[in-house]
This record gives C-alpha cells, sequence and structure tokens, in this order.
C-alpha cells in the first residue's frame, strides 16, 4: 500500500496533475513521510528525474520491506 501510495504521487507529479487539487494535496500528504530520506538523494537537475528517481526508490524500499515482512509472518 505504501508503494502504491509513492507511485501514484509520482505519476501526479509526472503528468503534471494541478497541484492546488484537494486529492494531489492528500496524496502529497501521505507520499512525503512514507518517501522517509530519499527525497533529495539524487539532484540531477531535470526536476521529473529526480521526483522518478527519489520517490520510485522509495516505493521499491516500502515493496522490499512488505515482502520481508510478509515472508515472516507467513512463517
Amino acid at each position: 500500500m505504501f508503494a502504491l501510495i509513492e507511485v501514484i504521487y509520482i505519476l501526479m507529479l509526472l503528468i503534471g496533475v494541478n497541484t492546488a487539487n484537494a486529492f494531489f494535496r492528500f496524496i502529497q500528504q501521505l507520499a512525503e513521510p512514507l518517501a522517509l530520506f530519499f527525497p533529495g538523494l539524487f539532484q540531477t537537475g531535470n526536476v521529473k528525474l529526480d521526483v522518478l528517481l527519489n520517490y520510485g526508490l522509495a516505493a521499491v524500499f516500502w515493496l522490499v520491506v512488505t515482502g520481508l515482512l510478509a515472508r515472516l509472518v507467513a512463517r
């Protein structure tokens, strides 16, 4: 679920959704704290690439963490 929120946020930023929209702000408020320390990790000079790398890495992180937790719970 956390990774999905990150992916939705990435897609909304990449396609240029109106940032004043209430739904966008809601997703942003969820996505930014879930990104942990990843925002600002990569600074390429291209805003869209930065978002893709930083928040994409956070999404991959949450996929790995939830996968590990699922394996532990399944035992």
